[in-house]
């Protein structure tokens, strides 16, 4: 088992790999027009969504990989493309749209599936955050690892929560018109992400490239 000071590290890099804070231009894109009650389902759902995610990453995520015959660097390379994908919506800015007019045919029923993908993942409970999961686990054994592992994770999710709380908030003070242009930075952003994803599972699946 390892010491207090290797677990902090552990959550703080965890942290700065989800970046809940990073994606707030996103959840408010996601969220806008939304009333309380549905934002904060959402906001239950994809930080739920996270914690499962990574829970079962952290318990069976390599065996589970394996079964499937699907690498880390698979994995990394189709959660890139789904980020190009929806950064190229958000580059255009017709992601609202789509949005919102899935959401008025749909109901809540496509919100919640927004919450899953892609906040949840890839955004947040990515190749990356995966990864390092399943890396972290096998740095010690016994049951009180996993159980801190674990806590740590919800931890985590918690803060996700909170990001969907403090969104609106941040919604307000930008307003629509910086709204629309943060979200095309944030595509922009979005895109370069989704180019290191693919080209870092491509290294990965072809070492030779280097």
């Amino acid at each position: 088992m390892l010491d207090f000071t290797e677990y902090t590290k552990i959550f703080i890099s965890l942290f700065a790999i989800l970046d809940p804070i990073g994606i707030i231009p996103v959840i408010i894109l996601f969220t806008s027009g939304m009333t309380a009650p549905k934002r904060a389902k959402v906001g239950r759902v994809a930080s739920l969504a996270v914690c499962a995610i990574l829970l079962v990453a952290l318990l069976i995520g390599q065996p589970l990989l394996a079964f499937f015959g699907i690498s880390i660097s698979s994995f990394r390379v189709a959660g890139g493309i789904l980020l190009m994908l929806m950064a190229f919506k958000m580059l255009n800015g017709n992601l609202y749209t789509s949005i919102e007019a899935d959401n008025d045919g749909a109901g809540g029923e496509t919100s919640s599936i927004h919450a899953i993908v892609p906040l949840s993942i890839p955004l947040l409970a990515g190749p990356g955050s995966i990864s390092a999961v399943i890396l972290e686990a096998h740095k010690a054994h016994g049951i009180e690892h996993y159980l801190i592992m674990s806590l740590e994770i919800m931890l985590l999710s918690v803060t996700v929560w909170l990001t969907f709380l403090i969104a609106p908030w941040v919604a307000q003070r930008l307003g629509k018109i910086g709204i629309d242009v943060f979200t095309r930075l944030m595509g922009l952003v979005l895109a370069a992400i989704s180019v290191e994803f693919i080209a870092g599972g491509i290294r990965g699946l072809f070492p030779t490239l280097g």
